[in-house]
């Protein structure tokens, strides 16, 4: 097989220069712009957003003074009809009534729904959308190759829409609704005729709601989002068989009735599910046969399920591969052996079923190339390898070099281990997915969606010219509905516009005309910020800097004491170990001081990069994240009535991505100067380490109360269901009282009880 390009598109080459505020326009400010965005927002409890999504109805999005242009088709009020093919089946048929409702909510168009017995004469019929798979409707869609792909043709009189199968037709439709709302109206241009074929066989999402949690409002939007799979559920076998060490005592176990109404579900909104296979194997004949078994009871239980995914994560050998370093490939060889017996007992059942091992806690790192395409190389020719794109990839700032510690965005990808690994599949002619963020990532693991639209294209176009077959688009933090979500759909057909025109068509919708070149040059520098951003880790910084303290002195214990019980050192909630000094989060998503004041936290964090660089780099891409905000903000206070409290919420959102890039450098800054202080000997070097501290301190608050304004009014900030809420404005409370205690008490007690010349503070 020829070698896929491994060369990284560079998304700053992609990014407009677009100049447009005038030496008379000073910039808008956050304090300006948050006193007319607030209190135009209501105020919103933790968890109204699942609620919201659970009771969603189409909005009207038609703009009453929208006029067709002479190249335009306008879909009149009444008088047309949507005819679908008397046998359609449940996936057209659903597609169709949602098509329907949508002129009706959305566009105040009304059709009647008609199903003739053949659709033979399609080409003949007038003031109709007519829908169907090419076998129906001769002479259109010949040039469809593959499920999912379909093709649109406008006439003076009629819309056709033929898809390759029942799903393209589907994706069709919907491909008219998001023209329509990206139009604002119920308009299409006269000479529209385009084929489009899909690039991706499989894109899967897992909930961003919740785990298991999976109405049919939600279905719905993961299907108009291009998506056509879901990923049901984490770390639980379908049939509610106990997973293996070490998730028998953590996990939630599947209700396999519950299961199987979700399956039922989904498949009417054209939407296959995978699932995990938790097993844990030892090398004995005893769990080889309770492997066989587990595999035959789930895919016997579930014929429907789509594919299987083997995620070392549950599907796992002995100890975590990142234990057996010394014997790593003896590991990879029992592990793969694993894999060859699930996949050899799928496919006696059903040789369809698709077969994902995916090694993620392998090492990724570069310096696995080696490691990582032998692995593929173990593995049988029936499965598809899951590649994770960007964990490991590497990257320098001045000169230092790192590498993603976790699924992140900063760089585009793929990693050099996942291009080895893709290379190393196709030269065995297999199939390749990969678990690739393309809207959201765990760099900012508590944010619906991230607008870095230009560095997300570049993403897209490495998916295409890798050739990868599949994808897993979300972890936990899983699909909320979003505009970026939107811009990836488009993306994963052929025949997208350039990503200028989409983007200014989003724009005008979001913001209103006008502020296309504003909302344009906000999404250039974003995508330019997140590029300079150093922190790619699951742990505190870009994921929780917002909701994590500033320690200044070791605080009490506020969680269960066991430094002197017979039970080992450590809270755990649900599995999940838990901060003893801040009991709102997991331990690992806060900055912990070595109280004894050996080790440095800070710089530990920042490595391998040094923690001058590292933070340097954060306030670099916040300061970049500050030139797109002007003109964000300047769009969204133009808005018309109508779009106003859904552009501040943009707004808002990027603010906040911002607050949490300096927040990272707050507390990392922070930390070093305390363990400087407790180090200095000189009482004029404590007293301007002091300064400083309390300057950092003072910073923090007004980003905390600011944060806390913007969570108020969007209650999917802080949210991500392996932990529920890292943070919410209770929790920003708290923060608030905490950095005031350290003001207010524990610097000027300090500086009384070292004799230090100290002012106080305002």
């Amino acid at each position: 097989m020829q070698r896929s390009p491994r060369c990284v598109l560079l998304a700053a080459a992609l990014l407009p220069s677009v100049f447009f505020t005038s030496a008379a326009e000073p910039p808008i400010s956050a304090a300006r712009f948050a006193a007319q965005a607030l209190p135009a927002l209501p105020i919103e409890q933790p968890h109204d957003f699942r609620k919201a999504i659970e009771t969603w109805t189409e909005p009207l999005r038609r703009d009453p003074t929208a006029k067709p242009s002479p190249d335009e088709l306008a879909l009149p009020e009444q008088g047309w009809t949507l005819a679908i093919p008397a046998d359609a089946g449940p996936v057209l048929r659903q597609a169709a009534a949602d098509f329907r409702d949508y002129l009706h909510r959305a566009m105040r168009v009304e059709v009647t729904l008609e199903a003739p017995a053949s659709l033979t004469a399609w080409s003949g019929m007038s003031r109709a959308v007519v829908v169907g798979t090419r076998g129906r409707m001769p002479g259109c869609g010949e040039s469809l190759t593959a499920r999912k792909d379909y093709e649109i043709i406008v006439g003076p009189e009629r819309v056709a829409v033929c898809g390759y199968d029942e799903r393209g037709a589907m994706y069709g439709l919907y491909n008219l609704e998001s023209r329509m709302s990206l139009r604002e109206a119920p308009f299409l241009p006269r000479a529209l005729n385009t084929v489009r074929h899909s690039l991706y066989g499989a894109r899967m999402t897992l909930s961003g709601l919740g785990w298991m949690e999976w109405p049919d409002t939600y279905l719905s939007m993961i299907a108009h989002h291009g998506f056509d799979a879901i990923y049901a559920s984490v770390y639980a076998n379908p049939n509610g068989a106990i997973a293996g060490w070490p998730y028998s005592y953590m996990i939630r176990r599947q209700d396999p009735a519950r299961m199987r109404d979700l399956i039922d579900r989904a498949a009417r909104y054209g939407l296959d599910v995978y699932a995990p296979i938790m097993h844990h194997l030892d090398g004995t004949p005893e769990n080889e046969a309770a492997l066989r078994k587990l595999v035959r009871d789930n895919v016997t239980r579930f014929p429907e399920i789509r594919g299987y995914v083997l995620l070392i994560e549950g599907f796992d050998y002995e100890r975590w591969p990142s234990w057996n370093r010394a014997d790593i490939r003896k590991w990879i060889d029992a592990w793969t052996h694993g894999v060859a017996i699930a996949a050899e007992e799928m496919h006696k059942i059903n040789p369809a079923i698709e077969v994902l091992p995916w090694d993620y806690n392998i090492d990724f790192r570069a310096r696995s190339v080696d490691t990582k395409r032998y692995v593929i190389g173990r593995y049988p020719l029936d499965v598809i390898p899951l590649v994770t794109w960007e964990n490991g990839k590497t990257f320098t700032r001045d000169g230092e070099e790192g590498y993603l510690k976790d699924y992140a965005i900063n760089e585009v990808g793929p990693a050099e281990v996942s291009a080895g690994q893709i290379e190393r599949a196709r030269e065995r002619g297999m199939k390749v997915f990969a678990k690739a963020d393309t809207f959201a990532s765990w760099q900012f693991g508590t944010f619906p969606y991230l607008p870095f639209p230009y560095q997300w294209h570049a993403r897209y176009q490495q998916l295409e010219q890798h050739r990868i077959d599949g994808t897993m688009e979300t972890w936990s933090y899983g699909f909320k509905p979003n505009w970026v979500a939107e811009l990836r759909s488009w993306y994963s057909w052929s025949g997208a516009p350039p990503i200028d025109d989409l983007l200014k068509s989003i724009a005008r919708r979001e913001f209103g005309p006008g502020s296309e070149d504003l909302a344009l040059n906000a999404w250039s520098h974003f995508s330019k910020a997140i590029a300079l951003v150093p922190d790619t880790g699951p742990n505190m910084g870009t994921t929780n800097a917002i909701g994590s303290p500033l320690f200044f002195e070791q605080p009490k214990v506020r969680a269960i004491e066991v430094e002197h019980s017979w039970a080992l050192p450590g809270i755990e909630a649900g599995g999940v170990r838990v901060s003893k000094y801040w009991p709102y989060a997991p331990e690992r998503v806060i900055l912990t001081p070595d109280f004894t004041n050996k080790t440095n936290a800070a710089a530990r964090y920042a490595s391998p990069f040094s923690l001058p660089v590292f933070n340097k780099y954060l306030l670099a891409a916040a300061a970049e994240m500050e030139k797109g905000l002007e003109s964000y903000r300047r769009a969204a206070l133009r808005a018309p009535s109508g779009k106003r409290r859904a552009a501040f919420r943009e707004v808002l959102l990027a603010e906040q991505l911002q607050r949490m890039m300096r927040s990272d450098a707050a507390i990392l800054e922070f930390e070093d100067l305390r363990l400087k202080l407790a180090k200095a000997a000189e009482a004029a070097e404590k007293t301007v380490i002091l300064k400083r501290m309390a300057a950092i301190a003072r910073e923090e608050l007004g980003r905390t109360r600011a944060a806390r304004d913007t969570q108020m009014r969007d209650s999917r900030l802080g949210y991500e269901w392996e932990q529920d809420y890292f943070y919410t404005p209770d929790v920003l409370a708290e923060k608030i009282r905490q950095l005031r205690g350290v003001l207010d008490h524990e610097i000027p007690a300090y500086s009384k009880k070292h004799g230090l010349n100290w002012q106080g503070m305002p």
